[in-house]
């Protein structure tokens, strides 16, 4: 057009019913878009000069999700994700994966105890939406273990219980969402064993532990029962404002203590 209309001094620009706005290099690269993704959503993508991915908001096969992604520039890995929000759990980050601190105890390896005793705690703020751990156990005339998962509600939940034959290591590796939790919320496990017979002796070793993000839709952790709550609460607050009758106030100057 003549004059190219290059500048936009007051006023919006509209996209709208499937279109895109891109800015791209002169070799092609795109570097900015906003608009209707291929996906069939509508987000942002902001690309390097190289033509990477670096930040997009959306672009998702599942339209609901309009994650959050931070990309890696890596050219040999274009498709790593650094930073990014949950796909199957709106309420939780999907990462960075995040260590879940377990700390041993005195007991982590005891000799002639047949009661339940801790062996592994651990108790951190929920950041991711699954926690992983690995660990294992040996007893020298048998024994038992258990993990048990305590949400926000303070209530102890036993995951599993086994046996352990005599004088030979037992591995175990737990995939568990953390049900009932915020991001934020405080969430504990417990892993406790105890021998067999008085003359035995046991020890439970943890290898790994660190929280990650939904892998699938069957990982999402339930809802606390206090969120229904909190959720109805701002619209009953605004419901309450709405039928509030305020007294007019006249125009003009007043006192200070009036």
């Amino acid at each position: 057009m003549r004059p190219a209309l290059d500048k936009i001094l007051h006023g919006d620009i509209t996209i709208g019913e499937g279109g895109q706005l891109i800015a791209q290099t002169p070799s092609g690269q795109r570097t900015f878009i906003v608009g209707q993704t291929p996906q069939g959503d509508w987000g942002v993508g902001i690309g390097r000069e190289d033509g990477t991915a670096a930040l997009t908001v959306g672009d998702d096969v599942n339209e609901d999700a309009q994650m959050i992604r931070m990309w890696s520039r890596d050219r040999n890995a274009p498709d790593r994700i650094l930073m990014m929000d949950d796909a199957n759990s709106d309420r939780f980050l999907g990462r960075p994966w995040i260590p879940f601190p377990m700390y041993p105890t005195a007991n982590f390896a005891m000799q002639s105890t047949t009661s339940w005793q801790y062996a592994w705690i651990g108790r951190m703020p929920a950041q991711n939406a699954v926690a992983i751990l690995d660990f294992s156990s040996i007893a020298s005339t048998g024994g038992q273990v258990r993990i048990n998962y305590v949400p926000p509600s303070g209530t102890a939940q036993t995951l599993a219980t086994w046996t352990l034959p005599a004088n030979t290591w037992v591995n175990k590796s737990f995939t568990q969402p953390l049900h009932e939790a915020e991001w934020g919320d405080h969430v504990l496990f417990q892993i406790e064993h105890r021998n067999s017979a008085s003359t035995g002796a046991i020890e439970t070793r943890m290898f790994n532990a660190y929280t990650r993000n939904t892998f699938t839709t069957g990982e999402a952790p339930t809802m606390p029962t206090r969120k229904a709550a909190v959720a109805a609460a701002p619209a009953a607050f605004e419901a309450n404002l709405a039928t509030t009758n305020e007294s007019p106030v006249e125009p003009g100057l007043r006192r200070v203590d009036e």
